[in-house]
């Protein structure tokens, strides 16, 4: 019984090796995955954090143009009231102008008027004509070059707040092309 028990003990033996060889291989398999599994979740990881980064850069870039954008709108809403407002200054100026000079035209109409009733022969009378229309038409002249020289003031005034904007406009896109 002897060499049974013997053959028996080592086929035990046998069998524990072999066992204790296959659990070797399932731990060695087993630690292999997990660590596949620990490199791919690192991996994974780190494409998720990449990817964050890209999605918080690009939305920080889009407020912040959107931003600029908004900026760049006030702004021109803001030149726009502005040239509006130094166009009306001007205009109601303009307006005041021309009213003072109706009136004192009308004051030199009746004045004429009266002075042209006084005189005792034609040739006083004409004489008093052509001086007075001499004078309205050098009046007339010299009021119309003010006009115009007001007016072109006040449209370069008017527009200087557009023009820097457009100016503004061209500097900060133009670097885009």
């Amino acid at each position: 019984m002897s060499a049974t028990k013997t053959k028996t003990a080592a086929a035990a033996d046998a069998t524990v090796a072999s066992m204790e060889g296959a659990a070797d291989a399932s731990v060695k398999s087993f630690e292999k995955s997990m660590s596949a599994l620990r490199e791919n979740m690192e991996k994974a990881t780190k494409g998720f954090e990449t990817s964050q980064a890209k999605i918080k850069e690009n939305v920080e870039k889009a407020v912040k143009t959107s931003e600029e954008m908004l900026a760049f709108g006030q702004g021109n809403l803001e030149a726009f009231v502005k040239a509006s407002q130094i166009y009306a200054a001007g205009f109601q100026d303009i307006s005041k102008h021309l009213a003072a000079a109706s009136k004192a035209t009308l004051e030199e109409n009746v004045a004429f008027s009266k002075s042209l009733m006084g005189v005792k022969s034609v040739k006083e009378a004409v004489d008093l004509q052509t001086g007075f229309a001499k004078a309205s038409v050098e009046k007339a002249v010299s009021e119309s070059n003010k006009l115009a020289d007001v007016t072109v003031k006040l449209a370069e005034q008017a527009m200087a707040p557009l023009t820097a904007r457009l100016t503004i406009a061209v500097e900060t896109f133009g670097k885009f092309h």
